[in-house]
């Protein structure tokens, strides 16, 4: 009873409420705790630091012409960006980690429900940002680098840079780590109230979806929110009677609900069936 108290008690109680200089404390430990266990999975992960910038610059290097390799410029870019590589690999392997030490310095001040809200959130934004960059990887660097080195002329000898390599490389980690959450955050905006279902819907012909120049031309359309479309009805080759009364059916029932979309649409459905009959009759 006393542990279920606990557990419903408010964040901001005064009993449960510490010093500022205690939770400075706090936090200080929790991030020497995570800094450590970076360092140790840097520690085991450098012996390996050539074969990991090695698997990094593989979209690359598939891309490049026969027997063409990396340039470094600067004096030490052979040894710091392998270093820098490995040390970004140990910060993601350390990841879930750390955001453990986070979760365990907010989460006293947090209610049980925002717990059940909070812990599932922060799994699914490890595993969506994980996803987005190996999408990144495995698909985006390949089309990327093959059409730039396609679009090199003959006169130009196409040898990036590692150090801008590895930014260009970090950068789009990055991004696409982060579009990868867009759904998530969409979700905590619904759940929390400042996004509804009724704003999406309305701010949905703003937002540029990459599926949408794949859409077929032709082929019925879903409607919107319960609505009768205006739409042109896919009709059989034959059989316009039949057609007709079954999309005269769908007109009535549209106009039960809105009478100016019915009334279009079996408009449209007559002028089509009679166009197509003639044509047949004339043929």
């Amino acid at each position: 009873m006393a542990e279920n108290n606990k557990l419903l008690e408010a964040p901001d109680d005064p009993a449960n409420e510490q010093p500022l200089v205690s939770h400075l404390i706090e936090l200080r430990n929790r991030t020497v705790k995570a800094s450590i266990a970076v360092l140790v999975i840097f520690a085991c992960l450098s012996p390996f630091m050539k074969q990991i910038f090695d698997f990094l610059s593989q979209p690359l290097m598939v891309a490049l012409p026969q027997g063409v390799k990396l340039l470094a410029t600067g004096v030490v870019a052979p040894f710091m960006v392998p270093l820098k590589v490995t040390l970004f690999v140990a910060f993601l392997i350390a990841l879930p980690y750390v955001l453990y030490q986070l979760w365990a310095y907010v989460a006293p001040a947090l209610y049980r429900r925002e717990k059940r809200l909070a812990l599932p959130i922060l799994v699914s934004s490890i595993v969506m940002f994980a996803v987005g960059m190996a999408y990144c990887y495995f698909i985006v660097f390949r089309m990327v680098f093959q059409f730039i080195a396609g679009f090199s002329p003959d006169s130009v000898n196409f040898a990036p840079d590692i150090d801008s390599y590895f930014s260009f490389v970090l950068t789009m980690f990055v991004a696409f780590g982060l579009t990868f959450e867009v759904p998530i955050v969409v979700m905590v905006l619904n759940h929390v109230g400042l996004a509804s279902y009724e704003k999406l819907v309305k701010a949905r012909p703003f937002v540029i979806v990459g599926a949408a120049p794949l859409r077929p031309e032709h082929g019925p359309r879903r409607p919107r929110s319960g609505q009768q479309l205006y739409l042109r009805p896919q009709l059989p080759q034959r059989g316009g009677a039949h057609a007709a009364r079954r999309a005269l059916a769908a007109a009535s029932r549209s106009s039960a609900r809105d009478p100016l979309p019915g009334r279009h649409l079996a408009r449209e459905v007559l002028r089509k069936v009679a166009g197509r009959d003639r044509r047949h009759a004339q043929g």
